[in-house]
């Protein structure tokens, strides 16, 4: 009896050996496609990332500026309270400034003796002080004489008839005005000109 050889399927197929358990090159790699795929799918992603740190970014510098002038005028409105409380307690100190003046007015109309001299002394040197403090503080008087008439800076007591002067024009300041820190802090009441109208 002849004993037959048999082979495997390969030998007498002529085809490659292993042919059934090998795997083919695209089963190895990926695809040149599905690359491209997560490549753009990760650019997308980028570009949502930075579009929402440029939102977040917009609304921090917003609410960094809404701060920034909410300070800025919580500090304004501070300063102005303040500005006003010390205007309330200036505007107590004038009339002292005020009857200084008129004390030493009067002494013209006096005969002077050594009481009257000491009394004027002591009145100018108070008035003195008094003005020196109110100028370091920012107080100062304006001079209103010659001014056209301004009913923001001028009180107009009396009007009267005056061809020598232009027609409201401060002819004279029956009380000085005075300014604090650049601001109006008491009118001037003044004698304003006028001319006749026919």
């Amino acid at each position: 009896m002849a004993w037959k050889l048999y082979g495997r399927p390969s030998d007498e197929t002529g085809g490659p050996p292993d042919a059934g358990t090998t795997t083919t090159e695209s089963d190895r790699t990926s695809s040149p496609d599905s690359g491209d795929a997560r490549a753009a799918d990760l650019q997308s992603q980028i570009a949502a990332l930075r579009s929402q740190s440029a939102v977040w970014q917009d609304r921090f510098l917003r609410k960094a500026a809404e701060f920034d002038n909410y300070r800025k005028r919580t500090e304004r409105e501070k300063a102005e309270s303040a500005t006003f409380a010390r205007s309330a307690l200036l505007q107590e100190l004038l009339p002292i400034v005020d009857a200084c003046t008129r004390a030493q007015r009067s002494f013209s109309r006096v005969e002077e003796n050594e009481s009257v001299r000491q009394y004027r002394e002591g009145v100018e040197l108070v008035f003195k002080q008094l003005g020196d403090v109110l100028a370091k503080l920012g107080v100062v008087p304006f001079d209103a004489l010659g001014e056209h008439f301004d009913p923001n800076r001028h009180e107009a007591l009396i009007r009267e008839e005056n061809l020598d002067a232009p027609e409201n024009t401060v002819i004279e300041v029956l009380r000085p005005g005075y300014l604090y820190k650049d601001r109006l802090l008491r009118p001037a009441q003044v004698k304003v000109a006028v001319h006749s109208r026919h």
